[in-house]
Protein backbone atom coordinates (compact mmCIF):
# COMPACT_ATOMS: atom_id res chain seq x y z
CA UNK A 1 0.00 0.00 0.00
CA UNK A 2 1.56 3.55 -0.97
CA UNK A 3 1.33 6.12 2.02
CA UNK A 4 0.53 9.18 0.72
CA UNK A 5 3.29 11.45 2.04
CA UNK A 6 5.53 13.09 -0.01
CA UNK A 7 8.89 15.12 0.36
CA UNK A 8 9.75 17.90 -1.68
CA UNK A 9 12.66 20.81 -2.04
CA UNK A 10 11.32 24.59 -3.17
CA UNK A 11 15.06 26.30 -2.97
CA UNK A 12 17.66 23.78 -0.66
CA UNK A 13 18.60 20.40 -1.69
CA UNK A 14 17.45 18.32 1.00
CA UNK A 15 16.19 14.85 1.52
CA UNK A 16 14.73 13.07 4.69
CA UNK A 17 16.81 9.92 5.10
CA UNK A 18 14.07 6.44 6.12
CA UNK A 19 11.61 8.07 3.85
CA UNK A 20 9.34 5.05 4.16
CA UNK A 21 9.88 4.47 7.71
CA UNK A 22 8.97 8.35 7.82
CA UNK A 23 5.88 7.64 5.54
CA UNK A 24 4.68 4.72 8.59
CA UNK A 25 4.86 6.38 11.15
CA UNK A 26 3.45 9.69 9.85
CA UNK A 27 0.61 7.33 8.55
CA UNK A 28 0.52 5.53 12.05
CA UNK A 29 0.19 8.48 14.03
CA UNK A 30 -3.02 9.82 11.90
CA UNK A 31 -4.80 6.66 12.45
CA UNK A 32 -3.83 6.35 16.01
CA UNK A 33 -5.47 9.92 16.43
CA UNK A 34 -8.38 8.16 14.92
CA UNK A 35 -8.14 10.02 11.51
CA UNK A 36 -6.81 8.93 8.09
CA UNK A 37 -4.47 10.10 5.84
CA UNK A 38 -5.22 11.93 2.32
CA UNK A 39 -2.57 13.22 1.25
CA UNK A 40 0.61 15.32 3.11
CA UNK A 41 3.28 17.18 1.81
CA UNK A 42 6.80 17.75 3.01
CA UNK A 43 8.35 21.12 1.23
CA UNK A 44 11.97 21.58 2.71
CA UNK A 45 13.03 25.34 2.25
CA UNK A 46 15.49 27.70 3.37
CA UNK A 47 14.53 30.81 6.52
CA UNK A 48 14.45 33.28 3.40
CA UNK A 49 11.67 31.32 1.80
CA UNK A 50 9.75 30.43 4.86
CA UNK A 51 9.52 34.15 6.08
CA UNK A 52 8.16 34.72 3.15
CA UNK A 53 5.66 32.30 3.50
CA UNK A 54 5.37 33.48 6.79
CA UNK A 55 4.87 37.11 5.06
CA UNK A 56 2.42 36.82 2.91
CA UNK A 57 0.28 34.47 4.30
CA UNK A 58 0.00 34.87 7.73
CA UNK A 59 1.15 38.41 8.30
CA UNK A 60 4.78 37.82 10.67
CA UNK A 61 7.32 39.00 10.05
CA UNK A 62 8.98 36.82 11.84
CA UNK A 63 11.56 33.02 11.34
CA UNK A 64 9.70 29.76 12.14
CA UNK A 65 10.84 26.52 11.28
CA UNK A 66 7.50 25.17 10.65
CA UNK A 67 4.31 26.85 8.45
CA UNK A 68 1.39 24.59 8.11
CA UNK A 69 -1.19 24.62 5.46
CA UNK A 70 -4.30 22.56 5.94
CA UNK A 71 -6.10 21.45 2.57
CA UNK A 72 -8.31 19.06 4.34
CA UNK A 73 -11.84 18.87 3.13
CA UNK A 74 -13.46 15.87 4.72
CA UNK A 75 -13.16 15.65 8.81
CA UNK A 76 -10.85 13.23 10.09
CA UNK A 77 -9.24 12.63 6.50
CA UNK A 78 -5.90 14.67 7.02
CA UNK A 79 -4.62 16.31 3.89
CA UNK A 80 -2.41 19.32 3.95
CA UNK A 81 1.11 20.92 2.58
CA UNK A 82 3.78 21.19 5.72
CA UNK A 83 6.69 23.54 4.91
CA UNK A 84 9.96 23.51 7.17
CA UNK A 85 13.16 25.52 7.31
CA UNK A 86 15.52 23.36 7.30
CA UNK A 87 18.15 26.31 8.63
CA UNK A 88 15.52 26.69 11.75
CA UNK A 89 15.69 22.68 12.28
CA UNK A 90 19.62 22.78 12.65
CA UNK A 91 20.06 25.95 14.34
CA UNK A 92 17.33 24.78 16.68
CA UNK A 93 19.40 21.35 17.03
CA UNK A 94 22.51 23.44 17.91
CA UNK A 95 20.65 25.28 20.62
CA UNK A 96 18.62 22.59 22.41
CA UNK A 97 22.00 20.30 22.16
CA UNK A 98 19.92 17.89 20.43
CA UNK A 99 20.76 15.56 17.40
CA UNK A 100 19.42 17.04 13.67
CA UNK A 101 17.09 14.23 12.51
CA UNK A 102 15.05 13.94 15.96
CA UNK A 103 14.82 18.14 15.79
CA UNK A 104 13.45 17.30 12.51
CA UNK A 105 11.77 14.41 13.32
CA UNK A 106 9.68 16.41 16.42
CA UNK A 107 9.12 19.71 13.84
CA UNK A 108 7.39 17.18 11.04
CA UNK A 109 5.01 15.35 13.73
CA UNK A 110 4.36 19.09 14.93
CA UNK A 111 2.61 19.77 11.57
CA UNK A 112 1.08 16.56 11.46
CA UNK A 113 -0.85 17.36 15.08
CA UNK A 114 -1.51 20.74 13.45
CA UNK A 115 -3.38 19.09 10.82
CA UNK A 116 -4.84 16.40 13.23
CA UNK A 117 -6.58 19.69 15.10
CA UNK A 118 -4.09 20.30 18.06
CA UNK A 119 -2.77 24.25 18.41
CA UNK A 120 0.26 25.14 19.95
CA UNK A 121 -0.81 29.48 21.09
CA UNK A 122 -1.81 29.06 24.88
CA UNK A 123 0.12 27.36 27.33
CA UNK A 124 -2.26 24.95 28.03
CA UNK A 125 -2.42 23.84 24.56
CA UNK A 126 1.53 24.02 23.95
CA UNK A 127 1.74 21.46 26.91
CA UNK A 128 -0.54 19.15 25.35
CA UNK A 129 1.28 19.57 21.82
CA UNK A 130 5.12 19.05 23.48
CA UNK A 131 2.61 15.98 25.33
CA UNK A 132 1.35 14.43 21.70
CA UNK A 133 5.06 15.27 20.13
CA UNK A 134 6.98 13.31 22.60
CA UNK A 135 4.73 10.42 22.34
CA UNK A 136 4.41 9.63 19.02
CA UNK A 137 8.77 10.64 19.06
CA UNK A 138 9.06 7.50 21.96
CA UNK A 139 7.49 5.25 18.68
CA UNK A 140 10.05 6.25 16.11
CA UNK A 141 12.38 3.40 15.42
CA UNK A 142 14.45 4.19 12.52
Amino acid sequence: MRIPVFFFEEDIKFKPKNKTALRQWINETIVNEGASLSEINYIFCSDVYLIGLNQQYLDHDTYTDIITFDNSEIEKSIAGDIFISVDRIRENALTFGIDATHELQRVMIHGVLHLLGYKDKSKKDKALMTQKEDFYLDKVKF
